[in-house]
């Protein structure tokens, strides 16, 4: 009885409190941390650049965003080498080799992206101290740094839910939670890459409507197949929702003085981000759906979930832009009073009207056809993605 006793009690001593097993890991506040540091700091520099101009490479705004490939880096650093070196046998059981080390995946990929994020800075430097400077998102120097970006953010994504596959439990679903707040930072990231397509001046173009097809629904799918909510596109869009609406909210009420011309608009403070997209109506519609279409075939429900999210899209998404473009919408609430320091006053921004558009012409009708089967793709290659990354234990 003695030996049955002390056996138990050994037995016991082992096994881990409740809160332990409940504790996230520390890598994965670590990445999930990085990921929200290139959010904010991605949103802070287009406002700077709104508002000030490019006035030096050490503003906070970079210096929050490259923060983002060092945390990235050096936790995914750490963990590659603690498993290389046998120091962490636990994580090292769900690891990968690359190149005779040994380390999850979702670390392997982070920390390329760190590198490339680094890289990107003075090749950025060099670029702006050469050409002068630039506007457009896709410059030279901003492409290595998105995809830098994108590699952290797929790293985190991998990272996350190899810890959430191989839990039970509470753990479980705090991972799984963790997995949305993740999925509505990267729909932010999404929406930023497109948004010279989807200013409010532009949201009666062919356009605007293609790319939101190309970066919204992968990330729907993706996410809806990921986690084990019945909600998830719908909380993963009232992520992004939030956030851009409380930005919107904060910035304007710092002060911001332009240091660059020509300087057409006076400028006081912070000039925000647009208000967000209403890609949560689309979400709602599908998460209502998804339950329905549980036995359709992969390709068919990509169709359906594709035409459907453009369609829901184009619904509310063309008439709410009437209204942003109106000047009853020039408010802090909804944002349409605040324009860059370099909007010329002819804009068409600034004068309430949409870049027009001939609807008749056959060009538009092709991109719009272009944006429904882009929304069927992107729906089906999230899909597929959502599959792999859900199987993941390594």
């Amino acid at each position: 009885m003695a030996s049955t006793l002390e056996s138990v009690a050994q037995t016991s001593s082992q096994i881990p409190a409740r809160g332990e097993l409940a504790a996230v890991p520390w890598y994965v506040w670590s990445l999930f941390a990085a990921v929200v540091s290139v959010v904010i700091g991605g949103y802070w520099d287009i406002s700077w650049h709104m508002s000030i101009g490019r006035d030096t490479f050490w503003t906070p705004a970079h210096m929050l965003i490259q923060f983002c490939g060092i945390l990235a880096g050096f936790t995914c650093g750490y963990l590659i080498l603690s498993c290389t070196l046998g120091r962490n046998p636990a994580l090292a059981s769900a690891s990968v080799s690359v190149w005779k080390f040994r380390g999850p995946l979702g670390a392997f990929i982070a920390a390329w992206g760190g590198a490339t994020m680094l890289t990107s800075a003075p090749f950025d430097n060099w670029w702006h101290n050469a050409y002068g400077l630039d506007v457009k998102i896709f410059s030279p120097p901003h492409v290595v740094l998105d995809g830098g970006v994108l590699a952290i953010q797929i790293g985190a994504l991998v990272l996350m839910a190899s810890a959430r596959n191989r839990s039970s439990g509470v753990l479980r679903r705090k991972l799984d939670w963790l997995l949305l707040l993740l999925g509505g930072m990267i729909t932010v990231l999404a929406l930023t890459t497109v948004w010279e397509s989807t200013y409010r001046v532009l949201m009666h173009t062919a356009q605007c409507y293609r790319g939101v097809a190309v970066v919204v629904p992968v990330v729907f799918a993706g996410f809806a197949k990921i986690s084990e909510h019945r909600w998830a596109r719908s909380i993963v869009a009232g992520v992004y929702t939030a956030y851009a609406m409380v930005m919107l909210w904060i910035f304007p009420l710092f002060p911001a003085t332009p240091k660059l011309g020509p300087v057409y608009q006076r400028i006081t403070h912070m000039v925000p981000m647009e208000f967000p997209l209403l890609v949560i109506v689309p979400a709602l519609l599908l998460d209502v759906l998804e339950p329905r279409t549980a036995g359709w075939r992969k390709w068919a429900k990509a169709a359906a979930f594709g035409v459907i999210f453009l369609a829901a899209f184009l619904a509310v998404q063309w008439p709410f832009a009437t209204f942003l473009v109106s000047r009853a919408s020039a408010n802090w609430f909804v944002g349409t009073k605040y324009f860059a320091y370099f909007s010329t006053p002819n804009g068409y921004d600034i004068r309430h009207l949409f870049v027009p558009i001939d609807y008749a012409a056959f060009g538009f009708w092709m991109i719009m056809a272009e944006a429904v089967l882009l929304a069927i793709l992107s729906s089906r290659l999230g899909s597929a993605a959502g599959e792999w990354v859900r199987a993941i234990r390594r």
